[in-house]
């Protein structure tokens, strides 16, 4: 795959208010994950594993954490003389601005459509990030170039569509793995074809598309645009079977942090052959009391532990204190956690301090969410 396509990540879209409540300050995409992760990471590094090494990430809107985390790329191998790593913005380009009463993804990449344009991938593939997963686009795109598909639409068929993928697009596929009719879900059956929101084609043909939406005005979003493609061009369904969530809730934010604690799951994302990579930052050891009780956990380097942690994730520099008690908690870098403070079922973000004998507790399906910066 390498040098045969080029990577779009869409930071775009209009279904995420759910999880408003970690992303005030940032996009889904720099939203910190796993003890040590970013959102981004998953779909930047299967991109990388899959040997793409031109990306771009076309970024809407409170950007400022995400071009802190992926900098240059070298953490992923992209900061190179060819290609690499590209953060976009729509803000003050010459289409952003006769177009700045528009809204959507569409608008949005056509605002920087020149970087497209210049690019020499005879293929483009564009994915989401808040789909986490462990996937091998390479095989996705081997796929595409002998189905003959004008499109090619990612999906996994799942059984727990009345629980989880609530509002993402469903596939309607027929024996030939043609999509013929898209759909949403409304959580009323338990199988569905989900689709990933990820999708192959000609570059040079999606830049014809893009172009054309916009000046007849028929779609804003790229979702729309596969659901009246359908109708008159040849789009086609590849099958992912792994691990999949859909980051687009602070339930299913709090869900995955929760699975990733299970071997199943962590090793197949963390732990495959196709590594996540992430930023690197040195930190020293974590410092553990004679008093300190972990278990099932993820604690990040820098964090001192004298009281009890169990099922949870703890990020760099969190101070647990001795007597307080952590449980099934999501707490993010540089938390404070004072003496005999319980908590559970809890997401702290960035820099909250919990003063002496506090308690939270909230419920298992509708975690407590502690806003950046607070003090309790």
């Amino acid at each position: 795959m390498k040098n045969q396509c080029v990577g779009l990540i869409n930071l775009d879209d209009r279904k995420n208010s759910n999880i408003n409540q970690l992303t005030y300050t940032r996009p889904i995409a720099s939203t910190p994950i796993g003890a040590r992760y970013r959102i981004i990471d998953f779909v930047l590094s299967n991109m990388v594993n899959s040997g793409l090494t031109n990306v771009g990430i076309f970024a809407k809107e409170k950007y400022r954490s995400l071009t802190d985390h992926v900098g240059s790329g070298k953490d992923w191998d992209l900061s190179r003389k060819k290609g690499g790593l590209f953060v976009f913005s729509p803000e003050n380009t010459k289409n952003k601005n006769t177009y700045s009463n528009k809204k959507g993804d569409i608008y949005n990449i056509l605002a920087n459509i020149d970087y497209i344009e210049m690019c020499e991938e005879e293929y483009i593939l564009i994915a989401p990030t808040y789909m986490v997963c462990n996937i091998d686009y390479s095989k996705a795109l081997k796929y595409h170039k002998k189905s003959g598909n004008d499109i090619t639409v990612i999906y996994k068929n799942v059984e727990n569509a009345q629980e989880d993928f609530e509002g993402n697009s469903t596939l309607d596929i027929d024996e030939n793995n043609k999509i013929i009719n898209v759909g949403s879900n409304i959580g009323v059956y338990s199988n569905a074809n989900i689709s990933m929101e990820t999708y192959i084609m000609k570059r040079t043909e999606f830049i014809e598309h893009i172009y054309s939406l916009v000046s007849k005005g028929s779609c804003s979003y790229l979702q729309d645009f596969i659901s009246e493609a359908v109708k008159y061009l040849n789009v086609g369904a590849y099958e992912y079977t792994g691990y999949l969530k859909c980051v687009n809730s602070v339930k299913a934010y709090f869900e995955i942090n929760k699975e990733l604690l299970t071997s199943e799951v962590s090793n197949e994302l963390l732990y495959s052959k196709r590594r996540i990579f992430t930023r690197e930052k040195n930190q020293s050891p974590t410092i553990y009391t004679e008093s300190a009780k972990v278990e099932n956990s993820f604690v990040a380097t820098g964090c001192v532990i004298e009281g009890t942690v169990k099922n949870s994730i703890l990020f760099r520099k969190v101070h647990v204190k001795e007597g307080a008690i952590i449980e099934n908690c999501v707490v993010m870098q540089n938390c404070t956690i004072d003496k005999d403070v319980k908590l559970n079922n809890v997401i702290f973000d960035k820099n909250v301090c919990i003063k002496e004998g506090k308690e939270l507790k909230g419920d298992e399906d509708y975690p407590i969410v502690i806003e950046k910066n607070a003090s309790i």
